[in-house]
């Protein structure tokens, strides 16, 4: 009575789609594990009366911890996905820029339009004397991402940073633009305004097609000059340029490169991993080449680093100028 079934359990094996299966598009994962993580919860919620387990949560403190001084190249994939999520909701503050034009507030001038239209409403007396302050914007914001071999866990992990600045409806930017180079520069802004970051990341690597490859930093940003400078280098703009500064082609260019840079920008802020070595010294070329023309020199290698950026690009000072000069003094050039 049962030979169908045997002989249907024996064709089972056998039988393969006509075609292939469907990739997951980005953000279904997401969406399924999220549904699934509500069921759960709802399944496995214990009866009244019932078994409730205590967790034990007293290495929380330290794992966290851990994850924030842990190097993202040493990280494992969940270590990975954790950081993304945190750095995804740390803030990096634009520090407002002051404008000539004035507004009425408490300020240090008078305004002599509202004094001479209150004394004419009141035939030619002065009871006060109007102030005025010089109005603020927000800056730019500009990205510079080295995709090289040596930078991309790097590059990787800070473009979730920034795609979190970009889709941020409170940020204090005015505008974010963002590029990758490796042996050739793209503009992937208009990828990363995408709300799914998995969707934006994802178009961003289709276009850019020199990921994990060369490095041809001089050539990049000479070409960003030339193309992009004054498209979205606006007054008082910040540049955020990561790479580990380690060229293949000539210093001299990428010197004149970088200085063409710094006069059209507010602050060049550049995050090297090579910082994480406690024993860094700028012997490389490139490195020589980048560090006179630049206004802030920073790590970007873990979470903390990261963080600590918001200090960086809402402060007034100079930077890390002392910092900067003392390495270029005590470390004798190596092309």
């Amino acid at each position: 009575p049962a030979f169908m079934e045997h002989m249907m359990a024996a064709l089972m094996p056998m039988i393969r789609p006509d075609h292939a299966p469907e990739q997951a598009k980005p953000g279904q994962k997401r969406a399924a594990e999220a549904l699934l993580d509500g069921q759960s919860r709802n399944v496995t919620q214990p009866p009244d009366g019932g078994t409730v387990l205590d967790i034990d949560a007293r290495q929380t403190a330290s794992a966290a911890e851990r994850l924030r001084t842990l190097d993202f190249e040493l990280m494992s994939a969940a270590e990975l996905a954790q950081a993304r999520a945190v750095i995804a909701r740390l803030t990096w503050p634009g520090q407002p820029l002051r404008t000539r034009r004035m507004v009425p507030g408490a300020g240090p001038a008078i305004d002599r339009r509202a004094t001479l239209r209150a004394a004419l409403r009141r035939g030619g007396e002065m009871l006060a004397l109007p102030r005025q302050r010089p109005r603020e914007r927000s800056p730019t914001l500009v990205a510079l991402c080295d995709i090289s071999g040596s930078m991309t866990a790097y590059s990787r992990t800070l473009l979730h940073f920034l795609h979190a600045v970009m889709n941020d409806p409170a940020r204090d930017w005015r505008m974010v633009h963002v590029f990758t180079f490796g042996t050739r520069l793209t503009n992937i802004t208009r990828h990363l305004a995408a709300r799914d970051v998995d969707v934006a990341l994802g178009m961003a690597g289709a276009q850019a097609q020199d990921w994990s490859g060369g490095t041809r930093i001089g050539d990049c940003i000479t070409r960003f000059n030339h193309d992009w400078s004054r498209r979205v280098m606006g007054q008082g703009a910040v540049v955020l340029l990561v790479t580990d500064g380690l060229e293949q082609g000539d210093p001299g260019g990428l010197a004149a490169a970088v200085q063409r840079l710094r006069l059209s920008a507010r602050a060049v802020i550049w995050l090297n991993p090579l910082l994480r070595w406690d024993g860094f010294a700028p012997r490389a070329g490139g490195v020589q080449a980048i560090l006179p023309h630049v206004t802030h020199l920073r790590g970007g290698h873990t979470i903390a680093s990261l963080a600590g950026l918001a200090t960086a690009l809402g402060e007034r000072s100079g930077g890390d100028l002392a910092r900067i000069r003392a390495l270029l003094t005590n470390t004798p050039h190596r092309a």
